[in-house]
Parts: structure tokens; sequence; C-alpha cells
């Protein structure tokens, strides 16, 4: 029977499919990493109270692909290059979601609306982010491979995931209403579309390692398109509600070290 568990472990025992996995994440991780070093130097001057929150958002990120990068060298392995329809960081910085890398790179200070933006489009995808390690966390906690970093990452996406809430509520009471509301629905249904196309490459590289018969990676196949019917039906609407979090300044303090693998 085909299950999210049963697919992961086949992905962690097969060498070649690990060392992907790990490749693509340790990617994806790093350049958010970049990407929240960059806003927290270009917060606006009445916002810098949010530069050290945003640091920590990106070591956070730092952290994690050092942490799958720690994953392939514990079992001897090198990371591959990520396949370009893979990279769903990448793809969702040429959609437009997230701040442009143009304008990261660039010395000039960032407006507040930017920062509205930031938030607004964090608050999506680390609902993804977040949704995926509780995942992980419910089947491989204790797995003797990944347990320690599903659940190092998952408490961080977590505490990610309050930051944006509480954060977005906070400028919603001071007017960015409008500009949150638009900004959190049209990132929400463009993220659900990359996550679909980023899943279904991702499964045909994994299909080709492991060698999967036609029928199992046309099963797979219709998973993943049924995913996005439900979510672009009504499953996006997950991503844009906005609530205050258990967890108050979750991201107020110093970010937490990698685990040790050796």
């Amino acid at each position: 029977m085909l299950s999210a568990k049963s697919l992961f472990q086949e992905i962690l025992d097969n060498d070649d499919s690990f060392r992907l996995f790990c490749s693509i994440a340790a990617s994806g991780e790093s350049q958010g990493g970049w990407e929240n070093a960059r806003i927290a130097a270009l917060v606006p001057d009445g916002e810098r109270d949010m530069a050290p929150k945003i640091t920590r958002h990106g070591a956070d990120e730092d952290k994690h692909g050092r942490i799958f990068n720690a994953l392939l060298k514990k079992r001897g392995l090198e990371p591959v290059p990520v396949p370009p329809e893979t990279d769903y960081t990448m793809l969702l910085e040429q959609h437009g979601i997230g701040l442009a890398h143009e304008k990261l790179k660039a010395d000039k200070q960032l407006t507040v609306d930017d920062i509205v933006i930031y938030l607004a489009h964090s608050r999506v995808t680390e609902q993804r982010a977040a949704d995926q390690m509780v995942m992980l966390r419910n089947d491989f906690a204790d797995d003797p491979v990944v347990g320690k970093a599903v659940k190092m990452i998952s408490n961080d996406e977590g505490n990610h995931l309050a930051y944006t809430h509480e954060e977005l509520l906070r400028f919603a009471a001071a007017g960015y209403g409008r500009l949150i509301h638009r900004t959190l629905r049209e990132c929400a249904l463009a993220e659900i579309r990359i996550y679909r196309d980023v899943s279904l490459a991702v499964m045909a590289h994994m299909g080709r390692i492991l060698g999967w018969p036609r029928p199992k990676a046309a099963v797979l196949a219709a998973g993943i398109h049924a995913v996005y019917a439900w979510e672009r039906f009504a499953g996006w609407r997950r991503m844009v509600s906005l609530k205050m979090p258990e967890r108050r300044d979750a991201l107020g303090g110093p970010a937490t070290s990698a685990p040790e693998f050796a």
C-alpha cells in the first residue's frame, strides 16, 4: 500500500534518492537563509526591532541546510546539483513570491510595504514547510537516521509560522489589512501550483532512480494532481487565515545550534 511514510522510507533507504532529497532540501534552506539575511540588513528604520527576528529566521534556515548536508556526510555522500524543475525556492522567486533578488542584492532600504509582503509570503510558504515537517515528525521522529533532524526542523518551522502570524496581525492592526489579504491570497494560489509542479518533478526523478513501474508512478502523479485540485478548491484557505499563535515572540531569542550527527 502506498503511503507518505512508505514512500519516504523508500527514498531514505536508497543512497541515490536520499542524496537527491537532501541536496534539494539543503539548497532551498540555504537560499532562504540568504534571503532573510538580506531582508534583515535592509529593514526600514521604523521597523528595526524586527531585524533580530528576521536574522534568526535566516540563521534557522542556514542551520537546516547544514543539517541536510551533515546527513549526507554521515552517510559518505556528496550533494548533487539540484534539477531546476525541482528547485521550489528558485521557482517561487521567479513567479514573484517573495522579494525579488535584484531588490535584495541592492543596498537600498526596503519599505514597510516590502516587509509586509515578505511576511505574507513567508506565512504561506512556512505553512507548507510546517505541514510537511509535522507529517515527517509523526512518522520518523524515532528514526535513527533522520529523527533528530526532523524534530529540530519541525520545531523551528512551527516557530517561523507563529512569528509570521503575530507580525502580520500587528501590521493588520496598523492599517495594512487590505495589502495583507490581497498578498496572502495571490501568494497561496501561486504557491499551490508551484508545489504541484515541483512535486511532480521530484517524484519523476525519484521514480527513475528507484525504478518505479509505470502504474506506481501514475498513481503517485494522480495523487499529486488530486491534492492540487483540493487545494485549488478550498485547501489554500488554511494558508491565508491569521490568528494569534500560542507561541508568542517565537523568534525572540537566539537561534539554536544544529545537532551532531557524527
